[in-house]
This record gives structure tokens, sequence and C-alpha cells, in this order.
């Protein structure tokens, strides 16, 4: 017979309403009796009912989380593991939603409301309509937004400003003597979201304009059905003249395999022309590769407190949050000979 809550109290000397608190909300129950409960629990193999719960507190302890691509990829992955350890400990689980165009995210938006099976969404690296969420707020569902390229909307954000991180790698250039200097990135026209990475194309412009105006900006859009972005990248390059000193690329997921291709077409870095990437990811350090570090454990992190301070009715002190980021440099930069 399987046992009920009735059980765990008796043999843990606790009342049915402290066994319930205990699963429901552990951080009000004394360290001491939490741990009465739940080794009386395990020695009766006793599991509580987690649909019971959310019928009963009128909460699914579901997060939906949006990203524009597959979770595998270092940015989505770090975001999505830091939610993760920020909400799993609160009993909540994180749904990922692959969103790869206005269509699908249109269509998730109004699903949203009719299911009513999450308890607040969050939105990575893209954005959304203000139209498409006054459901969510009819509804009182948060609306959390990491690195969107538009705030309004949103119940709070975290994010990077694209213009400051693009100044830093335009002065870091300009300071070594650099003046023809390029900016690798996608194609924006047909761009199926409107991306944060996107605005950097812009950032990157205004940034060599307040720079100097020595500088020489060149921008190379690659398209984004390309399944190499730095094959098209360095046919281009290479037929530039006169040819751009320093090039900065959309991420690093673009830069490390350009610094390959321009190695084996006799560029050498940073000899005969410097690259600088942004994110910091996984294998930047790696391939001495300079680049815009921005802080993705914690953005991921700050913005599961997000979710539970809205959850719980509480207002963060500031609405749009925004992170600083730093160049990290490495020895793919040098002055200009």
């Amino acid at each position: 017979m399987k046992p009920t809550t009735q059980d765990v109290a008796n043999k843990a000397g606790v009342s049915t309403a402290t066994v319930s608190r205990t699963f429901a909300h552990p951080d009000k129950v004394l360290q001491e009796t939490r741990e009465k409960v739940m080794t009386a629990a395990q020695e009766l193999g006793f599991t509580i009912s987690r649909s019971a719960s959310a019928l009963k507190s009128q909460q699914s302890f579901r997060i939906a989380v949006l990203i524009s691509e597959p979770v595998a990829t270092w940015f989505n992955s770090h975001i999505c593991g830091a939610l993760n350890d920020v909400l799993q400990p609160e009993g909540y689980d994180i749904c990922t939603y692959y969103i790869p165009d206005v269509t699908n995210r249109r269509q998730l938006f109004e699903e949203i409301p009719l299911r009513h099976n999450v308890d607040a969404v969050v939105v990575s690296s893209f954005g959304v309509d203000v139209m498409e969420i006054e459901d969510l707020r009819r509804l009182d569902i948060p609306l959390i937004g990491i690195n969107v390229p538009v705030t309004q909307g949103f119940s709070a954000t975290i994010g990077i400003d694209e213009y400051a991180s693009m100044r830093l790698v335009v002065k870091h250039l300009h300071d070594l003597g650099h003046h023809r200097v390029c900016f690798v990135c996608s194609e924006l026209k047909h761009a199926p979201l409107p991306y944060s990475a996107d605005l950097r194309s812009d950032a990157f412009l205004r940034a060599c304009h307040d720079v100097g105006e020595s500088i020489e900006p060149l921008l190379i859009h690659v398209p984004r059905e390309v399944d190499e972005p730095e094959n098209y990248a360095i046919s281009q390059l290479l037929t530039c003249s006169p040819r751009p000193t320093a090039v900065c690329c959309l991420s690093d997921g673009m830069a490390i395999p350009l610094l390959f291709k321009l190695m084996r077409s006799g560029i050498k870095v940073p000899q005969d022309m410097s690259l600088v990437g942004f994110d910091d990811s996984t294998y930047a350090k790696q391939f001495n590769l300079t680049t815009v570090h921005q802080e993705v454990d914690f953005l991921g992190a700050e913005a599961g407190r997000l979710v539970l301070d809205l959850i719980r009715g509480q207002q963060p002190e500031v609405q749009n949050r925004v992170l600083d980021t730093y160049l990290a440099l490495r020895a793919s930069t040098a002055p200009l000979s």
C-alpha cells in the first residue's frame, strides 16, 4: 500500500501540515525538522504528487525558456545551465523551446495563455512583439529577457551594452594604430528574428565614428544560409583593396574558424592582420583570441533570480539591468607594423 502524508508524519513525529510544508516550502521549515521528514519519506518510499501540488497552488512549476539556436550552442548551454542551477532547487523545471522564426514565436505566445502551463517565460537573445505579450500580462505571467534587443513589454531584463562592448574593440584597435578595420557579421535584411547580436554592426559603425575620424570601417555581411561563414568572409577579405589590417567578428564562433582560414591563406595573425572575437567562449583562450568577455553564467543566474522574485510578487530594484563587459586581451591583436 502506498504510504501517505499521515504515515510520514507519524514516523517523523510531526504533523501532516509540517510534512506538506516541508515539500511545498522547505525554506519555512527548520533544518532539523526537514531532515526528519525527508528521512521518514525516504524510508517509507513516499513521493509527493507534483500535479496535486500544482493544482493546490495554481502553479505549474515550469519555466519556459525561448532560444533561437539549439540548446547545445555555447551561449544557450551556459544560459540554460545557470537558470537550472537557480530554479531547480526551488522546485521549478525549465522547458526549452526552439524558436527559429517569427511564425514559431507568434504561435508559442498564442498557445501559452491558452495552456497556462508555465509560471514565467524567459526570452534569450531575440526580440518579441509587444502585441504578442498582452495575454501574458493579463494572466500575470512574468516575461524576462536576457540580452534582448528591445526591453519594451518585458517584466524585467538583464543584458549587455552592445555599443559599449564594440567601443572597447574599436578603441583597442585604434590605439594599436589600425585604421582600416572590418566587422564580419550576419546579413541583416533576411534575419528570421530581431537578434540582439545584430545590433553590433550598427554599434561598430557608431564606435568607429566616435573613436576617431581616421578609422575606415568596412562591413562584411555573411548570408545567413551559408553553412561555413568563415569561407565567405575570407573570400571577401582577400578581395578587399586596400586590405583591412584588423578584423572583428560578431562572435567567437565566427572568429575562431576565420583564424584558421587566414593562416591557411598566408595571412599571419596578428603580424599581418589583428583579429577580435566576441563572447569569450570555451575555446577563445585556448586559441589566444582577443575577445569581448561577457559573463554568460551570471546572466543566466541573475535571470533565474528575477524569475523567482517576479513569481513571488517582488519587483526588481532595477527593471532593465545592464552588465559590464571587458576586452580579454590575448595574442591575436598587435600594433600595426
